[in-house]
């Protein structure tokens, strides 16, 4: 009986070790992703660059989550900010840019101490500083207190495909 316990133990250990999710370990080095969340995004809200277990959820529940692989959080001096590589599969440029620019959105409305996002696609990649994203926006993203409310301000903004390679070529 102890040996059966002991081998399901090992399992179960197993089974988390190898289907978990990852973010970067203390050294920098990135690792899997490999799980999802599904819930209400602004359950978030206010959360921290530091909270690698709020970033993985939040980013797992925006555009081409599928495509996510990693992310690395720089929280060891200020500005503190986070590189997201994305891959799997080949996005085209014009859709890269949206993913960019929807995901840096709800990652700085979110997330209150981002001052920086990096987007790595497997040929492109983008970095948004949170004052340019909300200086593109004329808007506060903190200050944002709904999705539907997000959601309305992406639509106004997005729908403009000039004035959004204007913002991904600052």
């Amino acid at each position: 009986m102890k040996q059966l316990l002991k081998l399901s133990f090992f399992l179960t250990l197993a089974l988390l070790i190898s289907s978990g999710c990852a973010v970067s370990s203390e050294n920098g080095d990135s690792l899997e992703i490999r799980d999802a969340y599904v819930g209400d995004l602004f359950e978030f809200k206010d959360a921290y660059v530091g909270d690698a277990s709020a970033v993985l959820n939040i980013v797992n529940q925006l555009k081409n989550a599928d495509h996510f692989q990693r992310f690395e959080l720089k929280t060891d001096e200020e500005p503190y900010g986070m590189i997201l590589n994305y891959g799997a599969g080949k996005i085209r440029e014009q859709e890269t840019k949206n993913t960019a620019i929807y995901n840096a959105t709800f990652l700085f409305t979110l997330i209150r101490n981002a001052d920086w996002i990096t987007f790595k696609f497997t040929d492109h990649e983008y970095t948004f500083t949170r004052e340019n994203l909300e200086n593109w926006y004329g808007k506060d993203l903190r200050e944002v207190q709904s999705e539907d409310e997000l959601k309305s301000l992406l639509l106004e903004y997005m729908n403009n495909e000039e004035k959004a390679n204007q913002l991904v070529n600052e």
